[in-house]
């Protein structure tokens, strides 16, 4: 039945839902209806659920007939079964009632058994702590059996001020005190120890005492036995910290005390180096017996040494801070930030040397990562001092460019003072003068800042305008061959009084743009100068990963992505200087027409005037700049103002051609000689004269290119003008009578 009604009948192909969905055991019916009538409509729907219905009823009837036979015996094997049950009932509920009591005898035999268990386990927790108890009556009398065995009074030690005790003695009274405190421990709230306690605390007082006496009098005398005995019976109570808090009080203070004076440190000007010197000799001139003792000296026995101290940490290092920071408050002030760079350098100088002290790598570990470690480091006020520098080199950086496009100092390998304070400032972040390890990463981020800002800056200038002026004077090229004055930024009271938005902007001229070309060429060719500087600095502090690094590369392509631009600009200034001239073409026609002047035999002076811009940035900036950028700048310039000469030219050329025409249109309406067509005695007529000095002028052109090294071939249009002027110079000539 079961495997029946899992497998539905099949129906036909059309239906609009799939016959399993009914099998889910999360069918909902809004939910199929829904899906249905995405896809058909509702009475479509109905007619597909009618159709399987009456599949599922034929199928039902199938099912049936196929097991007839179990559907009728079903109710005869069913016969007789009430009956049989009841039967059942009444043995089944005695069973059941003895099953219920011996459950109840058991859960009482077990909860008897807890109760006899938890106090068993009462029992002997009481007989522990009774001896617990017991052992430390007995270790108290133990010891004070030994005090009292070393005394020569008849009265008790404990009671008496006695001569300090010896360090076998102490050793021994060390092992049985080790106990005592350990049982004394485990009996905490104990009545009977709290009568015992004050015997305790004039054993541990005793203890104490001589100890702390027996260790003093090692060290006075440089016994080494003694101070072995000594430091061994403090581990063996676990009072190794007290040893070493001892000798720092006794043995370490008053040298510190002595040697970090301020006066003395102030007076001189090495005075901080000498104090570290004096102190780094307290360990090899007063601690010698203490390292050999502890093992923490090379030529130590580690077989007879006593483990768990370290002086040189525990002892030396926290009184020697406290001096500096009590008594040299100063050392800290970051005010006066070179002062303050040299003796934090001076300082980690001794905290390194200080270091290579401890020995082993373990005793260099528990050091800084003790607390006066990081006391003395955060004393240090480094992001102050950082700050300090910050506004020392972007208010310097700053000021260089916003002040304008002045010159760079002399002897500087930059033009403009903007990008010698820029490359200045870089070296700066990374000098020794300035450079601290902790702030590496602080300094690479300025670092990163600085090029920005100076692409910013860069980008800002190509939003000025170009200096007009080659539109007052045109005898006065922009681009001149030595360096111009800074760009002035207009009338400082019309500044003042004015808005913002009426301030006039600053303009810029061709050789300040041609000084940034160079000067952005220059930085990009130092940049990595300034990354081989930068590598050992990031080694000091475990960097090792420079193929990591790319945001420098990040800023060197930012730069070099306003060369370009930058290119563009003076190319556009370049042509246009250079078309403020040769645009005098449009003026040879009114020197020959009706002058009677001689036939040309030389280039009009204005083809000298248009490339004098070209010559001096070829003689003036080759020191400055690659050849290859002023190859591309003369190539770019001229193509574009050799494209708007052929134009003039073309001008030119048609108007005199239809001048010409004109004229014999005009011959032959009157039937008479034109007005001047030819010169007198039956010369070059005007025409004539004007084709032939573009020619010249046009043939001396590129003679002159050729010379600044290009070939006239690569000049945008140029081709195109040597053709067509010496088609005129041949139609010149040859109307020649």
């Amino acid at each position: 039945m079961e495997k029946s009604r899992m497998n539905l009948p099949k129906g036909p192909d059309t239906l609009c839902f799939d016959k399993d969905e009914f099998m889910k055991e999360d069918f909902d019916v809004d939910h199929f209806v829904s899906d249905c009538r995405k896809r058909v409509q509702l009475e479509e729907l109905r007619g597909d659920l009618e159709l399987y219905y009456r599949l599922l009823k034929t199928a039902m009837v199938e099912l049936i007939n196929k097991d007839y036979a179990d559907f009728v015996n079903l109710s005869t094997n069913l016969v007789g079964m009430d009956k049989a049950l009841n039967q059942l009932s009444v043995p089944l509920g005695q069973l059941r009632e003895e099953v219920l009591s011996l459950r109840s005898s058991v859960s009482e035999g077990i909860r008897a058994v807890d109760e006899r268990m938890c106090k068993q386990e009462d029992i002997r927790k009481k007989k522990m702590c009774v001896l617990r108890l017991i052992q430390v009556i007995r270790s108290v009398e133990k010891i004070e059996k030994i005090l009292n065995s070393q005394s020569s009074k008849e009265t008790s030690v404990l009671e008496a001020s006695s001569p300090l005790l010896t360090g076998q003695i102490l050793e021994r009274i060390a092992t049985e005190f080790n106990q005592l405190q350990f049982h004394a421990v485990q009996s905490k709230g104990m009545p009977l120890l709290d009568k015992v306690r004050p015997r305790i605390a004039g054993i541990t007082a005793m203890l104490q005492q001589s100890l702390e006496g027996l260790l003093l009098e090692g060290l006075q005398t440089s016994n080494v036995d003694i101070i072995r005995h000594c430091l061994r019976t403090y581990a063996t109570i676990d009072k190794t910290r007290d040893a070493e808090a001892l000798v720092g009080q006794v043995l370490v203070k008053p040298y510190v005390d002595e040697v970090i004076v301020e006066q003395i440190v102030e007076s001189d000007p090495n005075g901080l180096q000498i104090m570290y010197d004096k102190l780094l000799e307290f360990v090899p001139h007063h601690c010698r017996l203490l390292r050999e003792v502890t093992g923490g000296a090379i030529s130590s026995e580690k077989g007879n040494s006593v483990p768990g101290y370290d002086f040189l940490v525990n002892s030396v290092w926290p009184e020697i801070v406290r001096g500096l920071e009590e008594k040299l408050p100063s050392l800290f002030n970051p005010g006066n930030p070179d002062a303050f760079h040299e003796k934090y350098t001076v300082s980690m100088d001794f905290v390194r040397a200080f270091e290579q002290q401890c020995g082993t790598q373990a005793s260099v570990r528990r050091l800084r990562a003790h607390p006066a470690y990081h006391s003395f480091s955060n004393k240090w006020n480094l992001p102050v001092y950082f700050q300090i520098r910050f506004r020392e080199i972007a208010g310097s950086l700053e000021a260089a460019l916003t002040a304008g496009l002045e010159d760079a100092p002399a002897g500087s390998s930059f033009c403009l003072l903007a990008s010698h304070r820029t490359w200045s400032s870089l070296q700066r972040c990374w000098s020794d003068e300035m450079f601290l390890p902790v702030l590496a990463h602080r300094l690479w981020r300025l670092t990163l800042q600085i090029l920005a800002r100076y692409s910013v800056f860069v980008s800002e200038l190509l939003l000025r305008p170009i200096s007009n002026e080659s539109a007052k004077d045109i005898k006065k090229p922009l681009v001149t061959g030595g360096k111009e004055p800074s760009v002035t930024q207009g009338n400082s009271e019309d500044q003042a009084s004015g808005p913002a938005e009426t301030r006039p902007v600053a303009s810029i001229s061709g050789t300040q743009l041609i000084y940034v070309v160079a000067d952005l060429d220059k930085l990009q060719e130092q940049l990595p100068e300034l990354l081989e500087t930068i590598k050992p600095k990031l080694e000091m502090i475990g960097f090792k990963n420079f193929s990591s690094i790319s945001a420098l590369e990040d800023s060197q392509t930012s730069l070099s992505a306003c060369a370009p631009a930058l290119s563009d600009r003076i190319i556009q200034d370049l042509s246009e200087s250079c078309f403020g001239y040769l645009k005098s073409a449009l003026e040879v026609p009114r020197l020959y027409r009706r002058t009677n002047k001689e036939v040309p035999t030389t280039a009009s002076s204005y083809v000298d005037s248009a490339l004098k811009p070209f010559r001096q940035l070829q003689s003036g900036h080759k020191d400055k700049l690659r050849q290859a950028v002023i190859r591309q700048w003369l190539e770019g310039a001229l193509s574009e103002s050799t494209h708007k000469y052929y134009e003039t030219v073309s001008d030119v050329l048609n108007s005199v051609k239809k001048m010409e025409e004109s004229l014999k249109r005009l011959k032959q309406a009157r039937k008479t000689t034109p007005a001047n067509p030819i010169g007198p005695g039956g010369g070059m007529s005007d025409d004539d004269k004007i084709r032939l000095q573009l020619a010249l002028d046009v043939e001396y052109l590129g003679e002159q290119i050729q010379k600044m090294g290009l070939a006239t071939k690569d000049i945008k249009s140029f081709p195109a003008l040597a053709e067509l002027v010496a088609a005129t110079k041949d139609q010149a000539t040859a109307e020649q009578p």
